[in-house]
């Protein structure tokens, strides 16, 4: 099962990189033919505003899957193995409702917005808020797995605190390999015993 995630958020971030270059080459060049021609790409706002809310939809996909996002760990981090699994647990149970209304939500607007076109484009407004739901799927079935995975004991007691504190943090973890808690310490980063 995570192979075929890992290989799904592979190709989440192909499909990211191409927006990117896509974005790119649509404001840049539209801004060379503004200055340099005296004339433009007409659909390059709508469709590179467009391309970002799908870049930062699917970005948190794959952010959720790496336990990317940021939050507080600091009193959780403290805890027991049980108090960490216990908020864990609530986390994920709140996080999977939040993701419900999401869903629910974008739904009701891609619905709304079903006839509605884009007034460069042409395109249905529907666009937009399918991110949404979109992202609201994939980020349920992450939850749902992580929190079976805490549910049935296949998650290591290192695996309970799934958010940072810090990006600084997170990546001198990865530098030094030493839990986040050691490395974010201010002893450890001055060299002093606790």
């Amino acid at each position: 099962m995570n192979r075929w995630i890992d290989r799904c958020c592979k190709g989440i971030e192909a499909v990211i990189a191409l927006f990117l270059a896509l974005m790119v080459v649509l404001v840049f060049g539209n801004v060379v033919l503004r200055y340099g021609f005296n004339s433009g790409i007409t659909v390059s706002e709508e469709v590179s505003r467009w391309l970002f809310i799908w870049v930062t939809f699917l970005g948190a996909v794959v952010a959720l899957k790496e336990h990317g996002h940021l939050g507080v760990d600091m009193v959780v981090s403290k805890l027991p193995p049980a108090g960490k699994k216990v908020c864990l647990a609530l986390g994920h149970l709140v996080m999977l409702y939040i993701v419900w209304l999401l869903f629910q939500g974008s739904l009701a607007q891609a619905r709304i917005n079903w006839d509605v076109t884009a007034p460069v484009t042409g395109a249905s407004m529907a666009i937009v808020y399918a991110s949404g739901i979109v992202f609201s799927v994939l980020a349920g079935f992450i939850l749902a797995l992580d929190l079976y995975r805490l549910l049935t004991g296949q998650l290591a007691d290192e695996e309970l605190v799934m958010v940072q504190e810090s990006e600084e943090a997170v990546a001198l973890q990865q530098i030094l390999g030493n839990p986040p808690d050691i490395a974010a310490s201010p002893a450890a980063a001055h060299g002093s015993k606790p």
